[in-house]
Order: C-alpha cells, then structure tokens, then sequence
C-alpha cells in the first residue's frame, strides 16, 4: 500500500507531525528517476516564541514559506553550503515546520540535512512548493508501523544558549533495523 500524504497530514502540531513522519518515505524525483528513503530523523519547530526556529523575530523573505500552507516546502541555505529541507505544518499563518535530519534505504544512509538534501538534488528551486509528484518531491505511506519503543526522543541539535528551548526533546530518531529499511 502506498498512499501520497497530502496537507491534511501535516495540518497538526509540527510534534506530532516530527514523530509521526518516522518510518514514512520521502519521494524524490529528478532526472526521471525516482528514489524512495525512509525518514528516521526529524525535529520540529513550533511559532514565534520558540527561539529555535526561524520565526522567532517574526515573518521574513527568508522564512516566509514558514508561514504558508501545510505541506508546503521551506528550503533555506545555512553556513554558506548547505540546503537544508523543511515541511510546513499546523495552519498556514502560523508558522511551523519539521526539517527532516535523516533519511536511509537499502543502498544510502544519509545521516544529516545537509547530505540528504545533497544526495536527493535539494535546492531553493523547491522552496515555497507544496509536496506533490508535480513538484518532484512528496511524501508517501507504504505501511510501515513505528512503534513508541522504536523511537528516540532528544534535545534539538544546533540550538545553542536559547535557554529552555536549547532543551525541548523536538527531535526524534527511529532506532531502525534491516527489516524496516529493506520495505
């Protein structure tokens, strides 16, 4: 069974959509080709006063796509070198977003934002898009069932002297195995 996730899945509090995005696959297509990976990192980034995430000064250029609809794309570029990929969640005018950390299949483990959006030919040319086969980049439900005992629940990484918010457990990790990486 696969099923495309549309902006009804991502229309709840980017938590809930962080741990449920788990064992879910990220879809990509370039270049005619189509390559499927299982997400198992995500962290998630809740309104204005969470002093994590991009729109805790309030709207930008550059956040913007924070703001939109559920499920749209937010790419930005960080350090100079790196895109990093968000998936708008909650209500649009409020900005929420998961970035999706990790992602794995039979042949890749991509441990990190910035080799996943590198290895998946993520770039701005996809900001402010709503996840869609037409876009070239959706998310699907092929059945897989995480379970509570499979998932790791941590402090966000990279959010550094933002006191309270420095410590939120707003990342979470699937503690995969074989099995679930080769559906």
């Amino acid at each position: 069974m696969r099923r495309v996730l549309g902006p009804r899945f991502f229309e709840r509090p980017a938590l809930i959509v962080a741990r449920d995005l788990l064992g879910k696959f990220l879809v990509r297509r370039v270049g005619g080709k189509t390559r499927a990976y299982l997400i198992i990192e995500t962290e998630s980034y809740f309104g204005w006063r969470d002093q994590g995430s991009h729109a805790r000064r309030g709207k930008t250029e550059r956040n913007a796509p924070m703001f939109a609809k559920p499920g749209t794309i937010y790419v930005y570029f960080t350090y100079g070198m790196h895109w990093m990929l968000n998936l708008v969640c909650d209500r649009e005018h409020f900005p929420a977003a998961v970035l999706i950390r990790g992602v794995a299949s039979d042949k890749k483990h991509l441990d990190g934002p910035a080799k996943l959006t590198a290895a998946l030919k993520i770039d701005k040319r996809l900001n402010t898009k709503l996840l869609s086969k037409k876009a070239g980049l959706w998310v699907e439900d092929r059945g897989v069932r995480v379970r509570a005992k499979d998932v790791a629940r941590t402090p966000r990484i990279g959010i550094p002297n933002r006191g309270v918010w420095t410590e939120k457990p707003w990342r979470f990790v699937l503690k995969a195995d074989r099995r679930i990486i080769d559906v």
